[in-house]
């Protein structure tokens, strides 16, 4: 998941919804949050005090002069006023219901969407400065540590193959293998006949891997969080997340139903007061969490973190999104890095796009969740099955990763020694630490994407991320590294940048 932390928790279409009557708050803007990458949105800063229960989403229009208004505490209300026809209990007459002459146009267009027109005013403002915008830009050949943009090569930083096993060949021969035995699709939901025998090799090797009794695969990684956690926990039920969770937890948690309150990141002590003080008013309660946060690269204290979860009896769930193959002596991800019990962690979660150079997600865990999820998550049981391509690669993959230790010590030595030089060099690289994204906070927009297009003219490719992605003091570039980056690669960049942000 990048949600301005000065906003209620996001919508399903990308903005925030303020709760009825409630003020308009502004809304994040979905496609100016393409630059986060990992699970296609991810959130950056932190809360400092719990929020509010999602807010019940309401139509957000945009008045004649373009401002957002929503709610009732702007004066009159921007929600459509009932036809002069309707009668007292709400009923239309049914001989004019089509008469839609009292609903405003704006309601009608998607041209009048507020989160649209504000993607054309900052748009507009990109263009007025004279900068290029940054997202959806074409790259040519394998997303390694070099691509190719323009007819150029350049160093790679804006892609999370950590281990290069994208591109690798016994990866890429597994994935023709499999097209050849079943084709590029299973073209059926895997509940009546799209399951192949390729789904449960892969889905026991994850679970062997993450030491959890069996395992889930889906064909997204957002859709992971959402189905899960949207399945398992309803209206009576409390549900925790880390004000740095990525979008597709915090779209989970607003699809379940459940009471809905975030706690400043990483602090397990908040949370630990949240759930003394509202815990035994719900039934179930999960605390959602990342092991490595895709925004700063910092590592959450997994330890505190089920301490908590067992005093109150809690399910925990952990994101490993960004911690497999990057954390732990062998990659194993966080409870490999803190060697905690795997069944200390109720829902373990993780991405095939990533390490695993695939594309889906995964869930892990005991047998009954794994069962049950089999049968009643929606974005499992009502979707195609893991195209036969992408589950070969990421069990490929997955073994290559065991067999080739020496990746994962690499990209640890790698992500170190950037750390360390940036740091020489006076950048901000806010909390990262011990993981293989490093940010370099500029604290201004436009600042932050004219030192993107600097890099990118010196031969160095690396997303900005921008308000209102992230808040305007937090305005950053994100380095991801990768085992196959060089020393030469990490110094020629750190000097790069920091000779770039000096001038601006």
């Amino acid at each position: 998941m990048v949600d301005d932390p000065q906003t209620t928790p996001p919508a399903a279409d990308g903005g925030a919804r303020p709760r009825v009557g409630a003020k308009a708050r502004r809304v994040p803007d979905p496609v100016m949050h393409a630059a986060a990458g990992a699970h296609a949105e991810e959130p950056a800063g932190t809360h400092t005090e719990a929020s509010a229960q999602p807010p019940e989403p309401t139509n957000v229009a945009v008045d004649p002069t373009g401002a957002l208004s929503a709610g009732t505490d702007a004066g009159a209300s921007s929600q459509p006023q009932a036809p002069a026809n309707t009668a007292v209990d709400g009923e239309v007459d049914p001989h004019s219901a089509a008469d839609a002459e009292d609903v405003p146009e704006a309601y009608a267009r998607f041209d009048r969407f507020p989160g649209y027109v504000q993607l054309q005013r900052r748009m507009a403002v990109a263009h007025r400065l004279g900068l290029p915008v940054p997202f959806f830009t074409p790259h040519h050949g394998v997303a390694g540590a070099r691509t190719v943009v323009a007819g150029r090569t350049c160093i790679n930083f804006s892609s999370y193959n950590y281990l290069g096993l994208c591109g690798h060949a016994a990866v890429s021969a597994a994935a023709h293998a499999a097209i050849d035995t079943y084709g590029t699709s299973v073209s059926a939901s895997r509940l009546v006949a799209g399951e192949r025998p390729l789904h449960q090799e892969l889905e026991a090797a994850l679970a062997a891997q993450i030491g959890a009794p069996a395992a889930l695969a889906l064909v997204s990684g957002h859709a992971t969080n959402v189905t899960t956690i949207g399945q398992l926990f309803g209206a009576r039920d409390l549900v925790l997340t880390d004000a740095a969770v990525h979008n597709s937890v915090r779209q989970g948690a607003q699809l379940s139903g459940a009471h809905w309150l975030t706690f400043p990141h990483n602090d397990w002590q908040a949370l630990d007061d949240l759930l003394r003080r509202e815990r035994r008013r719900h039934e179930r309660a999960l605390v959602a969490i990342e092991a490595v946060y895709s925004m700063d690269g910092d590592i959450a204290d997994l330890p505190r973190f089920i301490e908590v979860k067992k005093r109150h009896r809690a399910f925990l769930m952990v994101d490993e999104a960004h911690s497999l193959g990057v954390i732990g002596a062998t990659g194993g991800g966080a409870g490999e890095h803190f060697s905690v019990p795997r069944d200390d962690v109720d829902i373990w979660m993780g991405t095939l796009s990533k390490t695993f150079a695939s594309c889906g997600g995964f869930i892990a865990g005991c047998e009954a969740l794994i069962y049950y999820l089999r049968y009643a998550a929606p974005g499992f049981v009502f979707s195609v099955g893991m195209s036969p391509p992408d589950a070969a690669a990421a069990l490929a993959a997955l073994r290559q990763m065991q067999a080739e230790p020496e990746r994962v010590a690499r990209l640890q030595a790698r992500s170190r020694l950037f750390l360390d030089l940036a740091r020489q060099r006076g950048l901000d690289t806010g909390r990262s630490g011990g993981s293989a994204i490093v940010p370099v906070i500029v604290r201004n927009s436009m600042k932050t994407l004219a030192l993107a297009q600097q890099l990118l003219e010196s031969g160095l490719h690396v997303s900005p991320i921008l308000h209102p992605g992230v808040t305007e003091r937090e305005a950053r570039l994100r380095f991801f590294l990768s085992c196959d980056h060089s020393e030469d690669d990490i110094r020629t960049a750190v000097q790069t940048t920091a000779d770039l942000l000096a001038r601006l």
